[in-house]
C-alpha cells in the first residue's frame, strides 16, 4: 500500500534528479540482468557514465539518432530485455514519435522512456529543445503510462515499480536539483494522486517538479487570504486519477490545474475531460498558453510563461469567484 510523508519544510534537494535516475537504474541493473540502458549521446548529461563502467555490455550509446534508438529499444524488448531509454524530452517524443508509436506502443513492447528537461527547465537550450507538448504526445499512444514526478523520492520509487511491470512508460524528468517534497521511504501508487494539503474552497491539481512546489506556496498564501485550498500532486498524467478529481470537485466546488506544459492535451485537458463527463465544475488553468519555447534561465522563463505561485493564486481567485 502506498504511503507518503511530506517534508515539514520544502527545500532544494542536495541531489540532482539525474543522479536519482542513474542511481536507481544502477540498483535495478544489479537485481535484474535483463535491464539495459540506451542513450542518444547524452551519457554525461543524464549521469549514466558510472553505469557504463560497471555494465559496459548493458549500456548502448545509439548516438544522436533518437528514432533509430527507439527501434533498437523495441528490438531488445522483443528478445526479453527491459530497456531504459533516455534523451531530451522533445527528441524522445516529437522527433521519434512514429517509432515510439509503432515499434514500441503498437507492438506492445516493454520499454521505459525518459525525456529530460521538461518545459521551461530546458532553459538555455532554447525553443528547439523546450518540450511543452511531450506529455500530450505520449498521452495519445494507447497503453502508454505517463509520469511527471515532482521530486527524487517519487521518481526513484516509480522507476523501481515499473521495472517489474510489463508495458510502455514515459517519465518527464529534471536533470538538475528539484525541490524535496517527500520523505525518504515514501511510496506511490501508479495512477493515484497524492493529497498534499486539504482544503474546502478549491483544489489545485499540480504536476511536476516546477509546479507542485509552486502550488504548495500558493496554498499557504491563499490561506492567509481566507481561501482554503486543497493540493493534489497528480504525478501520473495517464492513467489519471479520475476518482480524486471527482471527489475534489464535489468537496471543494472549484478546480485549478498547474503544469509545466502546454495546457492543450496536458493536465488541464485531462482534468477537463473528467469534469465535463462527470461533474461540470468551475475550472481554471495555469500552464503554457499554446506558445513555443525560447532561450532564458529558468527563473526568467517561469515568469515569462506565468508558471508561478502568484499566477496560481490569481487563477484560484478568479475560479472561486465563479462558484455558485
Amino acid at each position: 500500500m502506498a504511503q507518503q510523508t511530506t517534508k515539514a519544510t520544502i527545500e532544494l534537494d542536495a541531489q540532482e534528479m539525474r543522479k536519482a535516475y542513474s542511481g536507481t537504474v544502477l540498483e535495478l541493473m544489479k537485481e535484474n540482468e535483463n535491464i539495459v540502458i540506451l542513450d542518444a549521446d547524452l551519457t554525461s548529461c543524464i549521469g549514466t557514465g558510472g553505469v557504463a563502467k560497471i555494465f559496459p555490455e548493458r549500456m548502448i550509446n545509439c548516438g544522436i539518432q533518437e528514432a533509430n534508438m527507439m527501434g533498437v529499444a523495441a528490438g531488445l524488448s522483443s528478445v526479453g530485455k527491459i530497456p531504459f531509454v533516455h534523451t531530451f524530452g522533445p527528441f524522445a517524443t516529437r522527433r521519434s514519435y512514429d517509432q515510439v508509436f509503432l515499434a514500441i506502443g503498437y507492438s506492445k513492447q516493454n520499454v521505459r522512456i525518459i525525456g529530460s528537461d521538461p518545459g521551461v527547465t530546458a532553459a538555455y537550450n532554447g525553443g528547439t529543445h523546450m518540450p511543452f507538448e511531450d506529455a500530450g504526445l505520449m498521452r495519445l499512444i494507447p497503453g502508454m503510462t505517463v509520469f511527471d514526478p515532482c521530486d527524487n523520492v517519487q521518481i526513484a520509487n516509480l522507476l523501481r515499480q515499473t521495472a517489474d511491470i510489463y508495458g510502455n512508460f514515459y517519465f518527464r524528468t529534471l536533470r538538475k536539483n528539484p525541490m524535496s517534497i517527500y520523505e525518504e521511504g515514501s511510496t506511490f501508487e501508479i495512477g493515484k494522486a497524492v493529497q498534499l494539503r486539504d482544503g474546502k474552497d478549491v483544489t489545485i491539481i499540480a504536476q511536476g517538479a516546477v509546479l507542485v512546489p509552486e502550488a504548495l506556496k500558493a496554498a499557504d498564501a491563499l490561506a492567509e487570504k481566507g481561501i482554503s485550498a486543497r493540493v493534489l500532486d497528480m504525478f501520473t498524467l495517464k492513467p489519471i486519477d479520475k476518482e480524486a478529481i471527482i471527489k475534489a470537485a464535489k468537496e471543494t466546488g472549484a478546480i485549478v490545474t498547474a503544469e509545466n506544459h502546454n495546457v492543450i492535451n496536458g493536465l488541464a485537458s485531462a482534468v477537463a475531460e473528467i469534469l465535463v463527463e462527470n461533474i461540470p465544475t468551475p475550472m481554471g488553468k495555469v500552464g503554457v498558453m499554446d506558445r513555443f519555447g525560447q532561450v532564458g534561465n529558468v527563473d526568467f522563463l517561469r515568469e515569462e510563461y506565468a508558471l508561478t505561485a502568484a499566477r496560481i493564486i490569481e487563477e484560484v481567485e478568479k475560479t472561486v469567484a465563479r462558484k455558485k
